[in-house]
């Protein structure tokens, strides 16, 4: 299987495991500038060089050397389920991707037909009940997690810990898993522990958001998103992310952790 999802630098000096909706896109971004000097000109996840890659053939060797090696450090990156499955909705369901197009092309318009999600559009002003919808949406990404129909679950609202699990069956171990929610202070503890060609300056870093302008803005606080079977819902797709990264399930508009993650803990039950 081999280690899909992962990233590492040119230098070999940082590994990371890429989770879909938890700032990829900015720390793709500072581990090319780490090594280059500069941001790559575009979205990082269009990059063909500059940054090695498991989805890239002449990568792969070096990445699973270095993984199983442990020769650099390897890392990765969290984020409030309520807040990741919400994100998750605005970009790929309500939003206009980079392209120009829907997300995955005719997903939209099934969903429309079979769950009867309405999203809006540029021309209206992306004017829907987004409360409705949404928990429509939510509905059909439970069906796509547990019963995989009518899809399979899309690596944008499939489980953190499903994601971070596979670098550690195939034989990787983590160094660092820190929150997007205290973002800076985390990615710091990275670079300080790596050995990078160029130092970046986190406080200079923007923040890479490819969905940003692109779709509706979210009109409510996150708990008016969430009723009790939305609720039912979340916890049936993410318990293991709430309970392993110390997400409070009980408050949604709390986004900040609730604890330190242990990661002896997550080696534990994510390597089984």
């Amino acid at each position: 299987m081999g280690f899909p999802g992962v990233w590492m630098t040119e230098s070999q000096s940082m590994i990371y495991r890429v989770v879909p909706k938890c700032a990829c896109s900015t720390i793709g971004q500072i581990m090319y500038h780490s090594d280059h000097g500069r941001f790559f000109d575009g979205d990082i996840h269009d990059a063909r060089d500059g940054l090695h890659k498991w989805a890239q053939d002449d990568s792969q060797p070096l990445i699973e050397r270095a993984v199983l090696n442990h020769s650099a450090p390897s890392f990765t990156c969290v984020r409030n389920p309520y807040g990741r499955i919400l994100s998750s909705f605005f970009d790929k369901i309500a939003g206009i991707q980079r392209n120009g197009k829907r997300y995955r092309g005719n997903l939209v318009p099934q969903l429309m037909q079979r769950y009867g999600v309405d999203v809006g559009s540029p021309e209206n002003g992306f004017d829907f009940d987004q409360i409705k919808s949404f928990r429509r949406f939510l509905l059909f990404a439970r069906d796509t997690i547990r019963w995989r129909r009518p899809m399979e679950p899309d690596i944008h609202w499939s489980a953190m810990s499903g994601h971070i699990s596979t670098f550690i069956v195939n034989g990787g171990r983590y160094d660092q898993i820190f929150f997007t929610e205290h973002f800076n202070e985390g990615m710091a503890r990275v670079l300080n522990s790596v050995n990078a060609p160029v130092k970046t300056d986190l406080e200079q870093v923007p923040r890479f958001n490819e969905s940003e302008g692109h779709g509706p803005k979210r009109a409510h606080k996150i708990s008016d998103y969430f009723d009790d079977l939305s609720r039912h819902l979340i916890w049936e797709m993410y318990k293991t992310d709430f309970r392993l990264f110390r997400y409070d399930f009980d408050d949604p508009d709390n986004k900040m952790p609730k604890g330190e993650i242990d990661l002896d803990e997550v080696h534990a039950k994510l390597g089984s």
